[in-house]
């Protein structure tokens, strides 16, 4: 005698079949729309920096209170020295900083562009309206000596062999790699908006920041001018240069120490 199934079964199982069917219709879906957005979609374009450079950004970061910012920098005296010269080979000196690169910094720390995560802690305490005043305060210190001032700069003098790479790069660039004098962007020759003076900075600081620029850890340089420079530097020009500024030879052009 044949048996037959029951009807209750035979419900359960064509239920068990189109669930199974209608998962096949789903995964085979997604994975067809998975294929379709490698095809169309594009890389989303990172900004190096939210600064843009019009006519309002330079009025406000121009237009700081020295004397406003005399009274926020004692914020900054700890790392940065009361004189704006750091006693640490590794951290800037802000002396002598024009107002706009040292305003575009602070912009980059705030919003993440330039990851620093001391600087970001300390700038929670600090009102961004209060940031052109820092600006005008440590563009209008001086970059003499100081005898009594405890500070890292000028460091030793670099080897004759570091002077002459460094001299001829700093005046001169190098044509066939595409790099630019120094000198032009970033002082005494020229400057370019929103470059920093490099004549009174530490030799650490500047090789860790070309260091990160060539690696591009750090990319809040617009038109990713410095990421393409420092790449295109040898270990020992990037060395060089740093221990050129950082022994003050940055001071003045560099025309009559470059070698022919």
């Amino acid at each position: 005698m044949r048996r037959t199934e029951s009807a209750p079964l035979r419900t359960s199982a064509g239920r068990v079949a189109g669930l199974g069917l209608a998962m096949l219709t789903i995964v085979a879906s997604m994975m067809l729309w998975a294929q379709s957005s490698k095809l169309t979609s594009k890389p989303g374009l990172r900004v190096p920096s939210d600064v843009s450079w019009t006519e309002d950004t330079i009025a406000l970061a121009s237009g700081g209170s020295v004397v406003r910012g005399l009274i926020l920098s004692r914020r900054c005296d700890r790392c940065h020295g009361g004189e704006g010269f750091s006693s640490r080979p590794t951290t800037p000196n802000l002396a002598g900083l024009d107002r706009l690169s040292f305003w575009k910094q602070l912009q980059d720390f705030r919003s993440g562009k330039r990851p620093s995560f001391i600087m970001q802690q300390v700038l929670q305490f600090v009102l961004p309206e209060s940031d052109p005043d820092l600006a005008a305060y440590y563009s209008m210190l001086p970059t003499s000596s100081d005898p009594q001032d405890v500070r890292e700069f000028p460091s030793a003098a670099p080897a004759a062999g570091h002077t002459t790479i460094a001299a001829r790069l700093v005046s001169l660039g190098d044509g066939r790699r595409g790099i630019p004098p120094c000198q032009a962007c970033h002082g005494p020759v020229a400057f370019v908006r929103g470059a920093p003076p490099l004549r009174a900075q530490n030799t650490g600081y500047i090789l860790e920041q070309l260091e990160a620029f060539a690696d591009a850890s750090r990319a809040n340089d617009i038109n990713i001018s410095m990421r393409s420079i420092s790449a295109a530097l040898t270990d020992e020009e990037r060395r060089a240069l740093a221990e050129y500024y950082g022994a003050g030879f940055g001071m003045n052009s560099a025309g009559a120490t470059a070698a022919p």
